[in-house]
């Protein structure tokens, strides 16, 4: 029998010099990439250092006119909020924008900074905007914080924060939480659905994603969205020049606006009992749990 020509020898040390060179360099790209993804994150950790916190408060709600000042176990609302934020580690300031001189003199009288803005603001991210080109210091990330929701976790701001630094590719993100099966229904709670990759697809008044028998299954993890979100400035500046858009006009939702032009949107989804005041009915509401829960660790009923 004979034995192996050397042309045949040849061609597989050739092949498996190729082979050899191939994986090594594989193995050089992914590792390329992987330093690429830390350096950018780092780079937008660093370029976007800057931090600025804002609670937009409007007097004039549809749903709950006044609802800023509505007090919660003896403090107005806005004040309550404001104390939580200012435990956030990230945020360099923190300043209450508002139209309304009433809020005003109530956020100057318990400490809190306030930047005056026009009452042509549509929505919270406008007057956030609005209230970015009167600083005089340059910020890279606003966290719009909602004065509605006066038990938000000083550690979900930090989040949404962190998360904008480590996605140089988005220019905007949020928080969500599970949905509990009786909010399912409820279009002052909106829900979220997002990616593999962590970044938002949707969200809606409805319950997404909606199934064949329309009922809720009580084995998917719906997704609630909580009101807190954070931009690139530079981006911010650029939101009151979009138009609005047919899906944020539909569902009355600012975050569509921001998907529909092509933006990403990275969301978090932390562990949060969500006490959202939308209603003057949601009042009673989050005093109970107060009382039952917070009150007793003496962590929020100094009044």
């Amino acid at each position: 029998m004979r034995g192996p020509s050397s042309s045949s020898s040849v061609s597989d040390g050739t092949n498996r010099s190729w082979l050899a060179q191939g994986l090594l360099a594989g193995a050089a790209v992914a590792a390329a990439a992987v330093a690429y993804t830390v350096i950018s994150r780092r780079r937008s950790a660093r370029l976007r250092s800057h931090v600025v916190g804002i609670i937009p408060a409007r007097f004039a709600s549809s749903r709950f006119p006044g609802k800023p000042l509505v007090p919660i176990l003896g403090k107005p609302m806005i004040q309550r909020t404001w104390e939580r934020a200012k435990l956030a580690t990230t945020l360099d300031q923190l300043v209450v924008a508002t139209d309304n001189e009433k809020i005003a003199e109530c956020c100057l009288g318990f400490g809190a900074d306030v930047i005056m803005t026009s009452d042509t603001c549509r929505n919270g991210t406008e007057r956030c905007n609005e209230a970015l080109q009167k600083f005089k210091k340059k910020f890279d990330i606003v966290v719009n914080i909602q004065g509605d929701e006066p038990l938000i976790e000083p550690e979900i701001i930090d989040g949404v924060v962190k998360a904008l630094q480590a996605a140089p590719d988005a220019v905007f993100s949020t928080a969500v939480t599970s949905l509990k099966p009786e909010d399912a229904s409820d279009p002052n709670r909106v829900k979220c659905v997002v990616d593999s990759h962590g970044y938002a697809i949707y969200f809606s008044r409805g319950l997404i994603p909606y199934n064949k028998s329309a009922k809720v299954n009580p084995r998917f993890p719906y997704l609630l969205h909580l009101g807190i979100q954070s931009y690139d400035a530079k981006f911010l500046r650029k939101y009151p020049e979009l138009a609005p858009t047919p899906l944020q006009l539909e569902e009355d939702l600012e975050q569509l606006k921001v998907l529909e032009n092509g933006y990403k949107m990275k969301v978090i989804k932390v562990d949060h009992e969500a006490h959202g005041v939308d209603t003057p009915e949601d009042v009673e509401k989050i005093e109970s749990f107060m009382r039952k829960e917070i009150c007793p660790r003496n962590l929020l009923l100094e009044v």
